[in-house]
């Protein structure tokens, strides 16, 4: 009723106040010089959080869908044969748009809750003895399932096939909240979204792009305009835009980057470790199971969780918001009715992921669930006061 519950889902994620603050502002001549000074720093420093260098950044109004749009169209010719798995809702997406672009999507099929197959990457590259393949896709979070992918071993998959074959990952989930990194990976164009790590109201696609990409602009044949690179690297060279700019979210996204270069990025990625850490406990005092396969998958920014045989998790999300008013993350895909996620991520801490846990605690045993009401906010609460004594300890 007061509108004060933190939200449990995988993004959007909550926007503290500070940031609300920022993205209320006035109309600006987005071609007037102070604009200039907003846009022109907000470029370079999302730089950092890709970790690049080499790469060039963009911002366009859309959601991390349109910059899925914007990676294909911008490198690739219909016909074009791209590497793709699927162990996902959001991989099974990407697939399906470079279907409707009419790509030639050679796509290996993986079970869901497992990550990016290097190894069978690497065979199928091998057997691509005329180099076909033009670009490997892969999703480094996958936010159905809960899944981290090890983006640096495709990348070595690639090189040992000796293949030149561009890396585009969507880390649309993983941005901002694990370390990503751009450069040292090979990535040729990473894809992120302002509502995620950033913290702020959907609507802005933020992705990096390597030189290889960016020459690879100059020879694809898929339609684009509104997604040109060429485009926007023109208006971006004076700081400018090639059309109107989304201005609340370019204000905002210069204050969540102040946000996160004072926490200190290796901060941020331990925060959401830790966080993340906490409710795999609780997972384990509930004796349930967690979708990611192995712990080394297991994403540091969305949980996805199984229900026990016979219930159904649907209706255990829904109660959770219609009794207590606090929203957690559906079963997406194959998962639907079988998991529920709780999204750890963002501007979050030990304490609101606490109010999360014993919140689907008390919507678990009004249930019947068989669990013991405490247990997982007990695990949890432990976790984090050990935890917290620890990094006190050390930086004393």
């Amino acid at each position: 009723m007061f509108g004060l519950n933190p939200a449990f889902i995988p993004g959007p994620t909550n926007i503290p106040d500070r940031l609300r603050a920022a993205m209320n502002v006035q109309t600006l001549d987005h071609r007037a010089p102070d604009f200039v000074s907003v846009f022109a720093p907000v470029l370079a420093d999302l730089k950092k959080v890709f970790r690049t260098e080499s790469g060039e950044t963009f911002v366009f109004p859309a959601s991390g869908t349109g910059g899925w749009e914007a990676a294909i169209t911008n490198t690739l010719s219909p016909g074009d044969k791209v590497l793709v798995a699927r162990y996902g809702m959001f991989s099974h997406r990407w697939i399906d748009m470079c279907q409707r672009h009419g790509l030639d999507v050679q796509v290996l099929e993986c079970e869901w809750g497992s990550g990016a197959p290097a190894d069978r990457f690497a065979e199928a590259l091998a057997a691509d003895s005329a180099q076909d393949i033009r670009a490997v896709l892969v999703t480094h979070n996958e936010t159905a399932t809960g899944v981290v992918s090890d983006v640096a071993a495709v990348r070595a998959a690639i090189d040992s096939a000796d293949h030149p074959a561009m890396l585009f990952v969507d880390c649309v989930s993983s941005l901002g909240s694990m370390d990503f990194r751009m450069d040292d990976w090979g990535v040729d164009i990473a894809i992120a979204g302002s509502q995620k790590g950033f913290m702020l109201a959907a609507g802005a696609a933020i992705l990096a792009a390597s030189p290889r990409a960016l020459e690879a602009t100059e020879r694809a044949g898929l339609k684009r305009c509104y997604f040109d690179f060429r485009d926007m690297r023109a208006a971006n060279a004076s700081g400018g835009f090639p059309y109107t700019p989304p201005l609340n979210l370019i204000f905002g996204l210069r204050e969540s980057l102040a946000m996160l270069f004072e926490e200190g990025l290796d901060n941020v990625f331990a925060r959401h470790h830790r966080l993340a850490t906490g409710v795999r406990k609780a997972v384990d005092a509930w004796g349930l199971s967690l979708v990611a396969k192995s712990p080394e998958l297991q994403s540091d920014s969305v949980s996805a969780i199984y229900v026990p045989e016979g219930f159904d998790s649907n209706a255990l999300t829904d109660h959770a918001y219609e009794r207590y008013g606090v929203s957690f993350g559906i079963g997406l895909g194959e998962m639907n009715g079988k998991a529920f996620r709780i999204g750890h991520l963002g501007a979050l801490s030990d304490v609101m992921v606490l109010s999360g846990l014993a919140t689907i605690e008390m919507a678990m045993k009004d249930l019947r669930y068989p669990i013991e009401l405490g247990a997982g906010v007990a695990a949890a609460q432990e976790h984090f006061r050990n935890s917290t004594a620890a990094a006190i300890q050390a930086a004393a």
